[in-house]
């Protein structure tokens, strides 16, 4: 009896294209067309941003809404996930760019705050929650948590720095805190402040300019000083602090939280890395595979996960940034890329699934040889009943075209 061959599936989102369900779901029916006798299973993954949530409900936790305050001020409603007692929140549900009503810009780049954030832990503890797990990514903030532990109680005007909330006394961290596991999931290892730090490389992308960029440094800094002096710990060049605006200072430096890699504890609580250690083939991805991603976001956590099983991992991108060498050694085996098809962005965003299917059938033909020849030739030969009505077989490509319009039909009306 011939052994089955599994496939794991575990892309991270396409940011702006396509989310990490759907990028999963467009791989699976090409290789199932193709090869219905293989066993696929699909496991999209977030690194500990946007997503997080989407995954855990996925997993079985129940969804909780709350209202909180937004990036700037306004209420919004943020979910999160719960199950026995164990919550999985993002920071960006409360503070993300795409809450901003305009767009980003130096402005809201300059007054975002991660204050509904801290409700949101809040809101957790509200529900009995012992462990918060915390995605930090997608932020508009570059406020170095300093929002959100004042909305857990931390008074921040005594530290030297202006309250967001002006009018309310504070007494202390919420002591709940001290028997509660809180973490900050992230796959980045940014210090707070200098060159690699939250604002000279991630402000710009939430809409900072040069001179945003060196007074948010500025901030940053002198947050770093006025918590060092009232703990005792400077903490402000700690790997991955820096995330989300310095977001995880705060939480780690002030409310004793702790930074685990975001690809890990999520794959704790969805069963991946068992999953991962039966597979035959593990195919990670995300919208753009570059120096970033060597830091340890989520396709990269995965491969090295995989890797440690002995399990082959390919990926495939929107676009890939890195060389031949920087890949292979964070343990892909191979690369598929959007823009190698279609090179123009906007394209490749526009119709990013069409593109997805066309990669997922090269990647077949690459690592499904056998199966998928087996599949080629019934799929061209016979029709969907087993009847003999095309004894003609079609050339590679027309083969191509109709498995294409196929996945694409299918997926559409889904």
């Amino acid at each position: 009896m011939t052994a089955t061959f599994r496939v794991v599936l575990a892309p991270d989102k396409f940011k702006g294209s396509l989310r990490a369900s759907e990028v999963a779901d467009t791989i699976s029916t090409v290789l199932q067309h193709l090869a219905p006798s293989i066993e696929v299973t699909r496991h999209p993954i977030a690194d500990g941003g946007e997503g997080s949530v989407e995954l855990a409900l996925s997993a079985g936790f129940e969804p909780i809404s709350v209202p909180v305050t937004g990036p700037l001020g306004a209420a919004v409603e943020a979910i999160f996930a719960l199950k026995d007692r164990v919550a999985v929140l993002e920071m960006a549900s409360a503070a993300g760019l795409g809450l901003l009503p305009s767009g980003p810009n130096s402005d809201t780049a300059w007054d975002a705050t991660t204050y509904g954030a801290g409700e949101l832990i809040s809101a957790a503890l509200d529900r009995g929650a012992a462990r918060i797990i915390i995605g930090a990514g997608g932020s508009a903030t570059t406020d170095g948590g300093m929002g959100a532990v004042e909305a857990l109680g931390v008074d921040v005007h005594a530290l030297g720095q202006p309250a967001h909330r002006a009018d309310t006394q504070r007494n202390g961290l919420d002591p709940r805190l001290a028997d509660v596991d809180l973490i900050v999931a992230c796959d980045v290892d940014n210090p707070l402040v200098g060159p690699h730090g939250a604002a000279h490389v991630y402000a710009p992308q939430k809409g900072a300019d040069d001179a945003c960029v060196a007074q948010l440094e500025l901030r940053l800094a002198w947050w770093a000083d006025a918590v060092a002096k009232a703990t005792g710990a400077d903490l402000r060049d700690s790997p991955g602090v820096g995330a989300a605006g310095g977001f995880a200072f705060g939480l780690v430096s002030l409310a004793g939280a702790r930074i685990v890699s975001g690809v890990e504890i999520l794959s704790e609580l969805t069963g991946l890395n068992e999953v991962a250690a039966r597979a035959d083939l593990v195919v990670v991805g995300e919208g753009s595979l570059d120096q970033q991603s060597l830091r340890g976001k989520g396709p990269i956590g995965v491969a090295r996960l995989a890797s440690s099983h002995g399990v082959p991992v390919v990926a495939v991108a929107g676009r890939n940034l890195l060389s031949e060498s920087e890949w292979r050694e964070a343990g892909l085996r191979a690369v598929y890329v959007l823009s190698d098809i279609e090179p123009d962005p906007k394209v490749c965003i526009a119709d990013a699934r069409r593109l997805l299917a066309e990669l997922a059938v090269t990647l077949a033909d690459d690592w499904l040889p056998a199966l998928t020849q087996d599949a080629g030739r019934s799929a061209r030969s016979h029709d969907g009943d087993g009847s003999h009505s095309n004894p003609d077989p079609l050339s590679p490509d027309e083969y191509r075209e109709a498995l294409l319009s196929t996945v694409v039909r299918s997926e559409e009306s889904g």
